[in-house]
């Protein structure tokens, strides 16, 4: 008994093919693949990471494979379905899918399925399908005599089949069979809604347009009439000379290419309509004086032209010697000069520091929009900016700088440039054709220290002390490799908690260098203008208008202060003498009550022995006497030692040897031996105290 051939055809919504004629732009983004075999590639799509459009869903993202016998298999990362075209013009897709396929011998027993199903978008307003089997006999003429004893169910693109072409029924084996997709920008829903952010809209060409996705949410972009080529990009749209596509435009006068448009007018001495054969006609002939008046017209206008272009060309001129001297004037040519020795001195010295133009962070930030804005300072103000390479970035643009400082920041950039620290904002770049030059650095996700602390961002009663103990030792980290390691030295200059940042992990980072100083040869050197915030400001550094390393020092131990007590540098709510948060707490320390200014948090989990020595260490950093304080290294290990004695303080339950790193620990906070610390404070160090007046540590 013979099986009849069954065949299941469900046809999509009468889906127009692809012409395989269509011209597809190679227009990839810069230095990605554009092709795959005869397969243009057009962004958004793209093969391999940065070539691609990533909005959180698949389907930009393509795969090349080279490896097999030619042409190379272009399929969508994440599926399996081999591409044959990409359409950007009509936001189609040709795709090939596996039928699917089930086999019976003669006795009607079961031998094979082929489980390659494959799903795909169903068209608008198709919310349900169910497939049928129908049995053809054998003899049916229509069907042919030689059917198979295989059934096939697959989806198939309307144009595919015909009659005349079902091939397929006498085979047994697998193949593929073309089906057309609609794709669209489909991470939110609209048009409407994708403009309100322009960073992610994906109609990137200044002559683009947004058109909403008639076939499901979501949306497509194409180039405004007049125009063609990848409105996805940056400039992919470009003007089209419709008076060299004559068999599309014609014009039997004179035609004239104008950007998105074209003018078809009658040669001079007729009228009429240029763009039919024929239709212009010579004019009726005037008179001298309107050919003279016409003349005149005419030369007006050529003249008023022309010294609109001289105008512009003048403006544009200005412009451009006022970005030449301006760069010169901050050290440009000196600072190109100096990257390119250090690149033949060491490769790549400056480590990918690079000089933006206005234009470059101008387009960044979208015109320095006030929507961009990260914070605001003494020194400047901070914008958030998205590179052309998709990058973020903060940009900082200043208010000022000394006639001293510019002629030293050439010089200075270079080796902040340089700085490679976990804990310290990676200098990126800088522009310098403008008065003031701006500074780019590497953008940190989870604003400042201060925000943490003040601004209700995550530091409350209830923040591990484990936290802001390791918050403080990598701030103090960054600051020892900058007076330490950096070569030469730098000294930051305004150390707060505004100028730390915070990253998603909560990882500390030092930023702002905009009172910084590069450690003078001459130690006689001194500034003519004291910098910094008050509260944080070193009071020697304030008298002497000299900035060492222990300015640093006394600044952070304010931040520390600060962490510890969760309490502002600067109150002007109660006494006088209760505004400086360093002299309540010197004057807490005198009067044997410093544990009340903690935090609570602070008070619960930290020991006495801890207590007493991270009070020691502030008091330390914050003597009037820079001699006094203990060097940025020294604070940085003894918090770091503080973190671990909390993890592992003695007395635990268990007992027992901790081991070697316990014992320093225990050394670093006296043991199981008492002992005492005498600090003795002059008589301008805080208010009120008695010359000669002691206070004894008792750890």
């Amino acid at each position: 008994m013979a099986i009849n051939t069954v065949l299941l055809l469900i046809v999509l919504h009468s889906l127009v093919a692809i012409a395989s004629a269509e011209q597809q732009p190679a227009l990839a983004r810069p230095g990605c693949r554009d092709r795959c075999g005869n397969i243009t590639v057009p962004y958004p799509f793209g093969i391999g990471p940065g070539c691609y459009r990533d909005d959180g869903l698949q389907g930009f993202q393509l795969e090349c494979d080279d490896s097999g016998p030619p042409p190379p298999r272009l399929t969508i990362v994440g599926y399996n379905h081999r591409l044959a075209a990409l359409s950007l013009a009509s936001s189609e897709t040709r795709a090939y899918l596996n039928a699917t396929r089930e086999c019976f011998n003669s006795s009607g027993g079961f031998v094979e399925r082929n489980n390659n199903t494959s799903y795909i978008p169903i068209p608008s307003g198709v919310s349900f399908y169910e497939p049928h089997q129908r049995n053809f006999p054998l003899d049916d003429p229509t069907f042919g005599t030689n059917a198979t004893t295989c059934h096939y169910v697959f989806l198939v693109e309307t144009e595919w089949f015909s009659y005349s072409d079902r091939v397929f029924l006498n085979r047994t084996d697998d193949f593929d069979v073309p089906v057309v997709l609609d794709w669209a920008v489909r991470n939110v829903g609209s048009c409407s809604a994708a403009r309100r952010n322009m960073t992610d809209f994906a109609c990137r060409s200044a002559d683009s347009e947004c058109v909403d996705s008639t076939n499901g949410a979501g949306y497509r972009c194409n180039c405004s009439k007049g125009y063609q080529g990848n409105p996805y990009l940056d400039g992919g749209c470009t003007d089209i000379d419709e008076c060299q596509l004559k068999d599309q435009h014609p014009c039997y006068g004179l035609c004239m290419n104008m950007p998105g448009r074209h003018v078809c007018i009658c040669p001079p001495g007729t009228n009429g309509d240029a763009t039919t054969k024929n239709g212009c006609r010579p004019k009726d002939k005037f008179t001298v004086a309107l050919k003279a008046l016409t003349g005149s017209g005419v030369g007006l206008i050529l003249l008023g032209s022309m010294f609109c272009c001289l105008s512009l060309w003048l403006q544009k001129s200005k412009l451009i010697r006022t970005k030449q001297r301006f760069f010169e004037h901050n050290g440009g040519i000196i600072l190109q000069q100096q990257m390119r020795s250090y690149s033949r001195a060491a490769g790549d010295a400056t480590g990918g520091f690079k000089i933006f133009s206005a234009e470059e962070l101008k387009k960044a930030t979208n015109n320095f929009a006030t929507d961009q804005i990260l914070g605001r300072g003494g020194h400047g103000i901070v914008y958030r900016g998205v590179l052309v390479d998709s990058s973020v970035v903060a940009i900082k643009k200043s208010k000022m700088m000394e006639e001293a400082e510019t002629k030293e920041f050439a010089r200075e950039m270079l080796i902040l440039s340089q700085i490679n620290h976990r804990n310290v904002v990676k200098l990126l770049g800088c522009c310098l054709e403008v008065e003031v030059p701006m500074l780019v650095y590497e953008y940190v996700s989870n604003g400042t220290l201060y925000q943490y602390i003040h601004g209700g961002k995550g530091l409350n009663a209830d923040t591990d002390l484990d936290t802001r103990l390791r918050i403080a030792a990598e701030s103090a980290e960054a600051l020892s490799y900058m007076h330490s390691s950096a070569s030469p030295p730098i000294l930051h200059g305004d150390v707060k908690t505004a100028n730390i940042l915070l990253d998603g992990s909560l990882t500390a980072k030092v930023t702002d260098f905009g009172a910084s100083k590069l450690a003078p040869n001459d130690e006689a050197e001194i500034a003519t203008l004291v910098q910094g915030t008050c509260g944080y400001l070193d009071p020697e550094y304030l008298m002497t208008c000299q900035l060492t390393d222990k300015s640093d020092v006394y600044s952070f131990g304010v931040v520390l202060l600060e962490l510890l007590t969760r309490k502002k540098v600067l109150s002007f709510e109660g006494p006088e003498q209760d505004r400086s948060l360093v002299s309540r707490f010197v004057m807490a320390v005198k009067a044997g009550q410093h544990d009340k200014l903690m935090d609570d948090k602070v008070r619960k989990d930290m020991g006495p022995e801890a207590l007493e020595e991270v009070t020691h260490l502030v008091v330390r950093c914050v003597s009037m006497n820079g001699e006094e304080r203990p060097g940025i290294k020294e604070v940085a290990e003894r918090l770091e030692a503080l973190r671990r004695y909390q993890r592992h303080p003695r007395g635990q339950a268990g007992g027992g040897d901790l081991g070697e790193e316990e014992d320093q620990e225990r050394s670093l906070l006296g043991g199981k031996q008492q002992r005492d610390v005498d600090y003795k404070f002059r008589p301008h160090d805080v208010l009120d105290l008695e010359e000669g007046s002691t206070y004894t540590f008792s750890l």
